[in-house]
């Protein structure tokens, strides 16, 4: 039985913590302790470091309980950082609902994850549950491009499955594709003149820019690929014409070889511009991560439909338009899928979470290591 006061109070706690990305420092050093009061060896890797942050991703091994050594090993993991504004946040509970007080995020993504990890190795320390090795990841720098689990020691995993706990959707929504993403930054470099005094003698970068933007590809693209303008950059003042600018866009699919497509598409635009604009222009591609699909008889996903269907949840299998961590743990050899824990309007100060779905995360979760519990390796 889900202790719903202790998961509650827990969420509130962890809430209250300010964790930028990149300055999780003090709610990291409060998991580790955590973790190792429940019984975990806990490893903190140099992510940290190579992303010039404070903490690094947090791998935890609980070993498998007298006679369950030959189970599948089990990883349940979620992300430590929030978007901003993350500091000071006051929650509102009304109506079994708790909200940000409107003025900063609420934290749900992903505290709700992680509270439910906690919630679920106290139930099975705390009620001798049998069990087998189970791995837990607390990663960081989630929320700027999955940067801290592509940046993992994944010599570290050895897991045969993997939960993460961080979408949207009740408990029992399940995530088994999603997109690859690509950062595109493209440079357009004009030439400066006085703007008052001889602007003729310029080629102004910016107005290049919006040219060139007028029919460069943006927005869905087809049902599994995007692509966004997000940030554009350029100038130095209103008198001098604009000898520089730098777009920022990033693509997604579901499909590596239409990731590559509108890559593609979109660097050629830019640099055939060249032409026209009299502008010099160069693009840089940089993956975040990649595309990934688990079949829908894996064995993770059976095992999380069995827990879901065993507590009475509704189970929906969706295509993801987001990246998570389960990107690169895919790619690092570890099936993953990626659970719901009832995160709403994420990403906004309008964000809030039912409490009912606190609890049935933590629930699923505990299930979930339970029923591979029954299967053998």
């Amino acid at each position: 039985m889900i202790d719903k006061g202790r998961v509650l109070a827990e969420f509130l706690e962890l809430i209250g913590i300010r964790c930028s990305t990149h300055d999780e420092r003090e709610v990291g050093d409060l998991l580790t302790k955590r973790l190792q009061e429940l019984g975990g060896t806990v490893h903190e890797d140099k992510a940290g470091e190579a992303l010039g942050g404070n903490c690094g991703n947090l791998v935890a091994d609980f070993p498998a309980t007298e006679g369950q050594e030959d189970r599948p090993t089990v990883m349940l993991t979620a992300h430590m950082d929030c978007v901003e504004p993350c500091a000071d946040i006051h929650p509102i509970r009304e109506n079994g609902i708790i909200r940000s007080d409107g003025t900063t995020i609420l934290g749900g993504d992903d505290k709700a994850g992680v509270t439910a990890i906690l919630e679920a190795l106290r139930q099975l320390r705390e009620r001798s549950i049998p069990h087998g090795p189970l791995q837990v990841v607390f990663t960081v720098a989630e929320e700027n491009g999955v940067h801290g689990s592509q940046h993992l020691d994944s010599s570290l995993l050895h897991a045969d499955m993997g939960f993460t706990l961080d979408t949207h959707g009740h408990p029992g929504v399940m995530s088994y594709k999603a997109p690859g993403k690509n950062q595109i930054h493209i440079h357009i470099a004009g030439k400066a003149a006085h703007a008052g005094v001889e602007p003729e003698k310029g080629i102004n970068a910016i107005k290049a820019a919006g040219e060139l933007l007028v029919d460069a590809p943006q927005g869905r693209i087809d049902a599994e690929t995007t692509c966004n303008v997000g940030r554009i950059v350029g100038g130095s003042a209103t008198n001098v014409v604009a000898d520089s600018c730098d777009i920022y866009y990033e693509s997604r699919s579901r499909d590596k070889e239409k990731l590559d497509t509108i890559t593609q598409r979109i660097v050629d635009h830019f640099k055939l511009g060249e032409e026209g604009t009299g502008c010099k222009i160069t693009a840089e591609v940089s993956p975040d991560y990649g595309p990934y699909e688990i079949p829908q008889d894996a064995p993770a996903i059976e095992v999380a439909r069995r827990a879901a269907e065993k507590l009475g949840f509704p189970i929906e299998l969706e295509e993801s338009g987001g990246g998570s961590d389960a990107n690169h743990f895919n790619t690092y050899g570890v099936p993953t899928v990626v659970l719901g824990v009832g995160m709403t309007n994420c990403h906004t100060k309008e964000e809030y979470i039912e409490e009912a779905d606190l609890y049935d995360a933590a629930a699923w979760a505990l299930a979930i290591v339970m029923e591979s519990a029954a299967r053998a390796r």
